[in-house]
């Protein structure tokens, strides 16, 4: 079945300061020089660029000594937000070209927007190495990409950066898949309010396929939107090395293919972020090529569509 054409809207979203590192500002840019827009028209689809997000520091925030770059991160909170509510709103699918994970405090938040003015709810999947459900109380690091998940549920205080009545996902609407490193604190976090957590141990003994349906299953049945996140570091670094927040052990470059194609033949998925991307810490493109390879799987590339590369 030949996947239905979509609107698309690509919003680049250059924020590295709620990494502990500098580098994925560049990310982007680089998605961009990858080709990740001619990729999708070439599959049918429309695609307008929105160019990159840019702001300035939000001075009616506090700096806070937990959450480090609060001002800068929340800037890009509020014009994410509101960017994606837009395309969304528009009858357009965002596209968030990242930049670091803190990122999807902005994004999803501007999807629960939309989803809750809809009258369905919104899902997560949220495909990462980390859990990402840290608060500042909790954190050991002070970095905010370590709190996005927490936050879009409701459970992390960071300042008025959104309204405080605005929708919140439900963490049991939040589906982690490929997880591999969590703090302890955050660990209890994640149990106390019912995140669904599909680790690589879950995944070795059962498959990501029978993962995938799990999820789709649960956004079919209330006739859901789903948001999908995609950290670099879901997928094993000796794949895709540009992250600077490598863990061994991650997916495959098939299982993320199929992850991708099983998720473009549901036509469930209504949003989609491209994180964590360190062009400087890559291999000639390496990792950025792999993204495109991957967006270009959820927006119906098949197997026998593939080119072949020379080596």
């Amino acid at each position: 079945m030949q996947p239905q054409a979509r609107s698309v809207t690509l919003i680049g979203a250059p924020l590295e300061e709620g990494s502990g590192r500098r580098g994925a500002a560049m990310g982007p840019a680089a998605l961009r020089i990858a080709g990740v827009d001619q990729t999708l028209i070439d599959l049918g689809h429309d695609v307008v660029d929105a160019g990159d997000v840019h702001v300035v520091p939000a001075r009616d925030l506090p700096n806070h000594p937990k959450a480090h770059n609060l001002r800068v991160v929340g800037a890009f909170t509020r014009a994410l937000e509101a960017g994606v509510y837009e395309a969304a709103t528009a009858g357009r699918f965002p596209l968030i070209l990242g930049g670091d994970h803190s990122l999807s405090m902005g994004t999803v938040s501007g999807m629960a927007r939309y989803a809750a003015e809809q009258g369905r709810p919104l899902f997560v999947l949220w495909l990462d190495a980390h859990s990402d459900f840290n608060t500042p109380a909790t954190s050991p690091s002070g970095n905010i990409h370590g709190m996005p998940v927490a936050y879009f549920c409701g459970k992390a205080e960071l300042a008025e950066i959104l309204p405080k009545d605005r929708p919140f996902v439900d963490p049991q609407n939040v589906f982690q898949v490929g997880i591999r490193s969590v703090d302890a604190p955050e660990r209890d976090l994640i149990n106390e309010h019912g995140v669904n957590v599909f680790d690589m141990r879950w995944l070795d003994e059962q498959g990501v396929a029978a993962a995938i349906r799990q999820v789709l299953g649960a956004v079919s049945d209330v006739n859901g939107l789903l948001h999908v996140s995609l950290d670099v570091d879901f997928l094993d670094p000796e794949i895709a090395p540009g992250v600077g927040t490598t863990v061994p052990g991650g997916a495959t470059f098939r299982e993320g293919h199929l992850i991708m194609e099983m998720l473009c033949d549901s036509g469930l998925v209504s949003s989609l972020d491209l994180v964590e991307l360190n062009p400087f810490l890559d291999d000639r493109g390496k990792s950025a090529r792999i993204l495109v390879e991957l967006t270009a799987s959820l927006f119906g590339r098949r197997i026998f569509d593939r080119p072949t590369r020379a080596a």
